[in-house]
């Protein structure tokens, strides 16, 4: 792969950057993943760590899966995908259809989840293969590396931030831009917006019904002493707020782009003399029969009409019960730091 072969892809990397009141931006994204595989597969071969032959590996549920293999579609690369029941079809399709082998996990590991059996497939097929690649996205620093391009888009359209909101899931978008931002702005606020029953940043681990945002691992990526706060989002807030996103504003976007949203307007709006940017990663073409199907969402979270969080609750203990949108002042403290003190 060369930059000529993939230099289209660049088109499709940057987000827009699209006023939505007076002091509120959105980064939005056709598919952010995009710009962290492009740059993580290109530094690996500029390495020698991927030549001819080199099997492609890795594990992935959502978009991140879908960039690498819009990408390797143009090199001469085995990728192999490793997934669980949450990869929905028409994206496994596209999947295949851009030449990946998919393998699906339905067995959850008892300490770690469907996440942690995923990983142990993919060493499984990893040590399989004599010849392999496997980008890490949730442990290389060419992830979060890859997003300088976008904080020196940010800053050219916007100029002065003060807030940055992102989902966190493989640290990579917020983290990454964050770290730019801050060379500029050191005193800006960061805020990461989580799932309820993600290990993240404290939480219980347990089954979650929103993908792309949360864990059941934590990745090296995630910088905490990166974030100011923390917010927590249930299942029905988050599927409402993608709803409520589209028919308000007209952007179609996932639902973390939406939880991201949903904090970012209420923080703005508390803070009116102070500029936010929301990063919202991918579209909403991929969720047309679930976030955006009325009988998927009423089968799977009945109350998702019926939520009416505008505010979120302060807590101090991030290993609280969790019902409602929550935030705590995370105040860019080492994950084991705050862990210690709620105890």
């Amino acid at each position: 792969m060369t930059n000529l072969q993939t230099r289209y892809l660049a088109e499709f990397e940057m987000p827009r950057v699209v006023p939505l009141g007076p002091n509120l931006y959105a980064a939005a994204f056709f598919l952010m993943k995009l710009l962290p595989a492009r740059y993580i597969l290109e530094r690996a071969l500029e390495r020698g760590d991927i030549c001819e032959g080199t099997h492609i590996c890795e594990t992935s549920s959502g978009t991140f899966a879908l960039a690498l293999a819009m990408i390797t579609a143009r090199m001469e690369n085995r990728l192999t995908i490793v997934s669980d029941w949450a990869l929905e079809p028409t994206l496994k399709r596209r999947l295949v259809e851009l030449g990946a082998e998919v393998e699906i996990v339905t067995q959850a590991h008892p300490h770690g989840g469907l996440q942690k059996a995923r990983l142990d497939r993919l060493n499984e097929i990893l040590a399989q293969s004599p010849s392999h690649f496997w980008p890490r996205q949730y442990d290389n620093p060419d992830n979060p590396r890859a997003y300088g391009s976008v904080a020196a888009k940010l800053v050219d359209r916007i100029g002065q931030i003060d807030c940055l909101v992102g989902t966190v899931g493989s640290g990579g978008s917020l983290c990454g831009t964050a770290s730019y931002l801050r060379l500029l702005f050191p005193d800006m606020v960061v805020i990461g917006v989580d799932t309820i029953n993600s290990v993240l940043f404290g939480q219980p681990d347990a089954p979650r019904l929103v993908r792309g945002l949360g864990g059941s691992v934590i990745p090296s990526n995630v910088d905490h002493t990166l974030i100011d706060e923390v917010h927590w989002l249930s299942a029905a807030e988050i599927f409402q707020a993608t709803r409520q996103l589209h028919s308000q504003t007209g952007l179609f976007m996932g639902p973390t782009s939406a939880a991201a949203h949903k904090v970012a307007s209420w923080w703005a709006a508390h803070n009116d003399d102070k500029t936010v940017v929301i990063l919202m990663p991918d579209e909403g073409h991929r969720y047309a029969d679930s976030a955006y199907d009325d009988d998927w969402l009423n089968s799977k979270v009945p109350r998702w009409r019926s939520v009416c969080s505008d505010r979120p609750v302060t807590i101090t203990n991030p290993h609280a019960d969790l019902a409602q949108w929550t935030r705590l002042e995370w105040g860019r403290r080492p994950r084991s730091d705050v862990i210690a003190q709620s105890l």
